[in-house]
């Protein structure tokens, strides 16, 4: 069994690195997560010229066609950062490249993927309402219908990442009436610069510089070509996005994870109390093993869910463990880092505050810790336990 990286991996993992620590130094950050609600232009582009757009575009329409694995291994060293950054990258490299690279015609592809490669079209997810986020059968209120040849689309979503940028937001709506309620679900392009689209700012307390966002959908006309995949078929089709999104998500939580670790390792070598640094602190070193374990785990999850998704195996189970095992892995990095660094664990001066205010957003997002441990004993065969 091999857990090394291919030679050109190990390249990319240094390239991404040596990127982050030049283009997104603690400093620039800090003014990022003051000031900016969506990552500035200017580093936008500075991916752009990096190429970061272009890796999971098939060669076909131009791209690198690079597996989950490639992705993770630079997506890695961007969570280290930023969670908001790599979430504000997510939402176009994930979901606007996978829903039209895998639902889209060839006319929808040909249009749109080479325009995300040149960072030139941003997309977000609109799935989540106010009556719920992981019960996407029963929660999604909002409609499609049809007139000639254009859908006019009523509702609202909540808790939108990147909506307020996304040139396009990907929305998921009822169409179907008379049909059972997994058969009932369609994938739609909607414009943001459509009439009738309105965005509503939600404060958060999580990943300031990629907001998330209410969009209010009042009689919105789209052509009918914008459908993405079936009609009435989107409850199956987005599996193929949101089990990806598990894997980035979990990758998020490693980064958490990672950047708290090395700034705490750091710190008890470097602060001094009681006449040594406190790094001889028996309960200081517990907590930071428990980061390191915690650490390797998520790690070595996240990859390995990857790797079964290159290689076309299931990996529904392994990429919801990943998701629970790193984002409660996070949660305790917060937790113990911020207590390590004392008082400065929760001021600005260090950038630890901001990666335990993150590791928040991802304990229900995409999916609740608690509903993934359920579902992780439906897969085993036990009862589900929701209705």
């Amino acid at each position: 069994m091999d857990f090394g990286f291919t030679e050109e991996q190990l390249i990319m993992q240094q390239s991404v690195k040596s990127f982050c620590e030049k283009e997104m130094n603690w400093e620039y950050v800090k003014w990022m997560d003051k000031n900016c609600d969506f990552v500035p232009d200017e580093l936008w582009q500075k991916f752009v010229d990096l190429g970061i757009f272009w890796s999971g575009i098939s060669e076909e329409y131009g791209g690198q066609g690079l597996g989950q694995v490639d992705a993770m291994v630079g997506f890695e060293q961007i969570c280290k950062r930023s969670m908001s950054v790599a979430l504000a990258l997510g939402v176009t490299m994930g979901f606007g490249v996978r829903f039209i690279g895998e639902l889209g015609t060839k006319e929808q592809k040909e249009k749109y993927l080479p325009l995300i490669g040149e960072g030139k079209f941003k997309t977000c997810m609109a799935l989540t309402e106010p009556g719920g986020g992981t019960d996407i059968l029963g929660a999604i209120k909002t409609t499609a219908e049809e007139k000639s040849d254009r859908w006019i689309i009523n509702g609202q979503k909540v808790f939108i990442t990147g909506a307020h940028v996304a040139d396009s937001l990907i929305t998921i709506c009822k169409t179907e009436k008379e049909k059972p309620r997994s058969r009932c679900l369609s994938t739609i392009m909607v414009p943001r610069e459509s009439k009738g689209v309105a965005i509503g700012k939600i404060h958060k307390i999580s990943c300031h510089h990629c907001d998330s966002v209410e969009i209010f959908y009042d009689n919105v006309e789209v052509p009918k070509e914008n459908l993405l995949g079936t009609q009435g078929n989107a409850f199956y089709e987005i599996m193929t996005v949101l089990n990806p999104e598990r894997i980035g998500v979990a990758m998020m939580g490693v980064g958490i994870i990672a950047a708290i670790y090395e700034l705490a390792f750091q710190y008890v070598q470097e602060r001094t109390a009681f006449g040594g640094p406190i790094s001889r602190f028996q309960i200081l070193q517990n907590y930071l093993a428990d980061m390191y374990i915690n650490l390797e785990n998520s790690r070595n999850l996240t990859y390995k869910s990857a790797w079964l998704c290159d290689n076309g195996k299931p990996y529904h189970l392994e990429a919801t463990m990943a998701k629970l095992v790193a984002a409660e892995g996070a949660r305790h990095a917060g937790i113990y880092g911020a207590e390590i660094f004392g008082g400065y664990g929760i001021c600005d001066e260090y950038p630890v505050s901001m990666f335990v205010r993150d590791a928040y957003q991802i304990q229900f997002s995409p999916i609740s810790n608690e509903m993934s441990r359920n579902m992780l004993m439906q897969f085993q065969g036990l009862p589900k336990s929701w209705p």
